[in-house]
């Protein structure tokens, strides 16, 4: 029993992190062949480009408001298309007041503070356009953002358009950014290859997009807004579709206690989603879908952490038991990444490059914070109100 359950733990660690990329690139790889690449859609002429509702939902964000909106301003669609909507629900610094300086900006504004996914419903809600973009406050988009946006939306199979994240670090000694970033460029790569598949497995908050029409209302206390809302779609039986030509690019979070609030909020929200989108892990209905959702997604959230841990005592049973020297080779290795991992700790708390040791301490660290995320979506029951991860 104990030799099977710790091949089945490895196997679970090894699949999830690595063995799923593997074969979702094979996979890939094969449709390339097969000439069934899907060929890029075309924008029409200025004249006949759709309107859309650039949405931001904002809570006490007065410091990056005029950033924000120079950055919308200098997007590259036409003035009378695009119509940017403020949904500034409880702030109460001066947010409102400096948008009142940019006559180009709607702003939605309620004195009560409900969470951000209370004030998606009814900034899409107001919305009058068919594609609604959503961005975040302290983003800052490239030029050709809409437009790219746009662009995918011309395939009518197309529910959901994922943009990618960009993580910059300030300085050179934002460890926290670093990490984070090497993360989003390993997760964009899956998000591209998903996609080429058959669709992306959600989208981030940072630039995402949505057919209005298909857009269903989301209980307040939801904490990952942007992923139910884009893999809901799946179930309608469209696609998310990603694009690394529309990106948003924002700063790491300031060090690793800020990173961890979101690591934690994240993985709090993201066994909420895995119960709320049951309904997509079902082979049946679902085949394509239910593969990649619980490889990229589920198996991460939920099942692997819990693997990666009990790998440790398994294999300290399995020496003690003098079960074979591959066991005991297994088991140096283990100590060796443990050891790698603190050594990572150690060198971003000075803030020393840390190169693999990092690479080893932030995977650790990422899969740490799940156990966290379990507290955290029992103490957040009923409120999609989060505490906001200072930025580097």
């Amino acid at each position: 029993m104990t030799h099977t359950l710790f091949w089945l733990c490895m196997a679970i660690v090894i699949y999830t992190y690595l063995g799923y990329a593997v074969i979702l690139w094979l996979a890939v790889c094969l449709k390339r062949l097969s000439g069934r690449r899907r060929v890029p859609s075309t924008l029409p002429p200025d004249s006949g480009l759709p309107e859309v509702t650039l949405i931001i939902c904002a809570y006490n964000e007065e410091d990056v408001v005029d950033q924000k909106m120079t950055n919308c301003m200098k997007l590259d669609y036409p003035a009378d298309k695009l119509h940017v909507m403020w949904v500034t629900d409880g702030s109460d610094d001066r947010t409102n007041e400096r948008l009142a300086a940019w006559p180009q900006a709607t702003v939605a504004w309620q004195p009560e503070r409900k969470g951000k996914t209370s004030a998606l419903n009814r900034g899409i809600g107001l919305a009058r356009t068919d594609i609604v973009v959503m961005t975040d406050a302290n983003t800052c988009l490239n030029s050709q953002a809409i437009r790219e946006t746009v662009r995918q939306f011309q395939d009518p199979t197309i529910g959901c358009v994922a943009g990618e994240k960009r993580v910059v670090a300030r300085n050179s000694g934002q460890t926290a950014a670093k990490g984070e970033g090497l993360y989003w460029r390993y997760e964009s790569t899956l998000k591209r290859w998903d996609s080429e598949l058959y669709s992306a497995m959600g989208a981030a908050g940072e630039l995402c997009a949505v057919r209005r029409k298909l857009y269903e209302p989301m209980p307040s206390d939801t904490l990952l807004d942007d992923f139910i809302m884009s893999m809901k779609l799946l179930g309608q039986g469209y696609r998310i579709a990603y694009t690394p030509d529309a990106y948003a690019m924002e700063y790491g979070s300031a060090n690793l206690e800020e990173e961890s609030k979101r690591k934690r909020r994240i993985a709090a929200g993201g066994l909420q989603s895995i119960w709320r989108l049951r309904g997509l892990m079902n082979p049946l209905k679902h085949p394509l879908v239910a593969f990649q959702f619980i490889s990229h997604r589920v198996l991460r959230w939920s099942v692997a952490p819990f693997a990666l841990l009990a790998l440790v005592p398994l294999n300290v049973a399995l020496v003690m038991m003098n079960a074979g020297w591959l066991y005991t080779a297994i088991w140096i290795l283990q100590i060796l990444f443990y050891l790698g991992a603190w050594t990572g700790l150690q060198l971003s708390m000075k803030g020393t490059r840390g190169g693999i040791f990092f690479v080893a301490y932030y995977f650790l660290f990422m899969n740490l914070n799940v156990f966290r995320g379990i507290s955290y979506l029992y103490s957040h029951k009923n409120s999609g109100n989060w505490e906001k991860a200072k930025r580097g």
